[in-house]
């Protein structure tokens, strides 16, 4: 079974969970947990700026490279354009990052460590990568995340529950009027 990126370098999936024998994606319900949440966020992090760009530039698009690879887990992960990618890798396996490595602190010790001033040396080239036509990975049916991104105001942004459905919920013993003890008392 052969690893292929998605999207960005880094995150791999194994290419028969995520592909049929025809070349298109399955279905979400085909595929692991880990690989749906890895998948699902792709899209999101399409119009994400590199983490260590933003860190020198701010907001200033000008200034700021469109990343090239994604570490981390989803929600906390590290986004990297190509310049700063050996940054990441010189953190991770020569000063320390491996410690991080599956756990949701990986973002912020990576962040902490490039904003102090961290970076590979000079000589340090990093892992060599073998590219392939993006052009030849079908598009998933994933919806348009442009879609979701409607400006509203605060009070008529409606909320997206992704928590599954409680069967019977309403036969549930539940006292919603309760006051329960607070830090202060």
């Amino acid at each position: 079974m052969s690893k292929v990126s998605i999207g960005f370098r880094g995150w791999r999936f194994d290419e028969e969970e995520v592909f049929d024998d025809a070349g298109d994606y399955r279905s979400f319900d085909e595929m692991h947990e880990d690989t749906r949440a890895r998948l699902r966020r792709l899209p999101t992090l399409m119009d994400r700026p590199c983490d260590a760009c933003y860190l020198l530039h701010g907001d200033d698009d000008e200034s700021r490279n469109t990343p090239a690879a994604v570490y981390g887990e989803p929600r906390a992960e590290v986004l990297l354009c190509d310049e700063h990618e050996v940054d990441f890798y010189y953190w991770f396996l020569e000063d320390g990052g491996e410690q991080h490595r599956g756990t949701e602190e990986l973002q912020e010790a990576f962040r902490e460590w490039f904003a102090d001033g961290g970076r590979a040396p000079e000589w340090y080239d990093g892992p060599e990568h073998v590219a392939t036509d993006p052009g030849e990975t079908p598009d998933p049916d994933v919806p348009d995340p442009e879609i979701q991104n409607v400006e509203l105001p605060e009070d008529e942004q409606a909320g997206i529950d992704l928590r599954p459905e409680i069967e019977d919920a309403d036969e549930l013993d539940l006292d919603l009027d309760a006051e329960y003890p607070t830090g202060d008392e």
